[in-house]
């Protein structure tokens, strides 16, 4: 079986699985995408070399604490905090500046606020005012699978110019104007079928999705680079781990509920 083949049939299987929890009730989406955030954890923990279960004691704990009384304080504080932390790690990557985590502690700090914070909202993302939407996260999920095959198949077919060579040799220009312009387009696609927020609305979540989620997979590739690793894991054939295939979703995750539950 060619890497292709292998890309294709488990990339299959992953998608399958999300739209299935996603429009089966609210409870399988929580427990599926639980599960993909704890694989996450698991393999960013042995990326920045973080040993013990204290990461995903506090992701349970969180997790339980914030789909309790999702509409308080603390989640207006996680997401401040979340934020802050994404605009930092994007400074640090477009200043090409080393991402330091040298102790435990400064790990375990890195581990809580550029991942299990993000897939917090990740998680929450569907859920407004206590009812569940699926079919925002399913416009969501083909924006993010739109963006990342364009930007795949351009980059690949007339890409010319890198992008961040020194992080990701392998993504153009090209690629990311083809990514963000196929988005855009399919948000206007889903305009015209799903009336729960405005054109404009639907154009800049695209834009969200396509220029943050790029940023978010280029500084996970920057912590690969940093631990000189190819893949975050092997669970996805073709892919590598649960973690290169969230990426994206996960560092622009918390920028989509912010606009959507506090700018709209």
């Amino acid at each position: 079986m060619s890497n292709l083949t292998r890309r294709i049939f488990s990339g299959f299987i992953y998608v399958l699985l999300f739209l299935l929890a996603i429009l089966l009730s609210k409870e399988s989406y929580i427990i599926l995408t639980s599960l993909f955030s704890l694989l996450c954890v698991w393999e960013f923990s042995k990326l920045i070399n973080l040993k013990g279960i204290i990461g995903y004691v506090f992701f349970g704990i969180t997790l339980f604490l914030i789909l309790k009384r999702h509409e308080s304080y603390a989640t207006v504080l996680i997401l401040g905090i979340t934020i802050v932390s994404s605009l930092h790690l994007m400074y640090s990557l477009l200043a090409k500046k080393e991402i330091r985590y040298l102790t435990d502690r400064s790990k375990f700090g890195l581990l809580t606020r550029y991942l299990i914070f993000s897939t917090i909202f990740l998680i929450l993302l569907p859920i407004y005012k206590g009812s569940y939407n699926p079919n925002l996260m399913i416009c969501v999920l083909l924006m993010i699978w739109t963006n990342d095959s364009f930007a795949f198949f351009v980059g690949k077919n007339i890409g010319k110019r890198k992008l961040f060579v020194s992080v990701s040799p392998k993504k153009t220009q090209e690629g990311f104007i083809g990514g963000l312009l196929f988005t855009l387009l399919s948000a206007y696609i889903i305009s015209k079928y799903n009336n729960d927020y405005t054109l404009m609305n639907w154009l800049t979540i695209g834009f969200i999705i396509s220029v943050i989620g790029t940023l978010g997979d280029l500084v996970e590739s920057k912590f690969k680079r940093q631990a000189n690793i190819k893949d975050s894991g092997n669970i996805m054939p073709g892919h590598g781990g649960m973690l290169d295939r969230l990426d994206s979703i996960l560092f622009a995750a918390p920028f989509i509920y912010l606009y959507i539950n506090f700018i709209i």
